[in-house]
């Protein structure tokens, strides 16, 4: 199977042919793995969620949990995977399967 990977853009500084500072952007790919410590069965729940593009409220409603309770699961996970935002935390919920297109 071909590895999954994630480009993500870094600004990157050039000279450009004039002598001037340009800014380019290069992918930097960043291959999937396992999330650093076990997902519990809650932040399996939420990161459900958050892959089908419900709302921190949608999801305390959904959960029945407190809008804080969400956005403690979600730090968790971002930490676990190592995900910087919400979009990422989606991603790899589809790239590793735990949510069906």
């Amino acid at each position: 199977p071909a590895i999954i990977g994630r480009a993500r853009s870094l600004a990157v500084s050039k000279i450009d042919s004039e002598g001037a500072m340009a800014a380019t952007y290069r992918p930097q790919v960043r291959h999937l793995g396992q999330a650093l410590s076990p997902l519990t069965e809650r932040e399996e729940q939420v990161l459900v969620t958050v892959a089908t593009g419900r709302t921190n409220a949608e999801i305390a409603k959904d959960l029945h949990i407190s809008l804080s309770t969400v956005k403690f699961h979600l730090s968790s996970l971002m930490t676990k995977i190592e995900a910087r935002n919400r979009v990422e935390i989606a991603i790899w919920a589809y790239e590793t399967k735990r949510v069906k297109p």
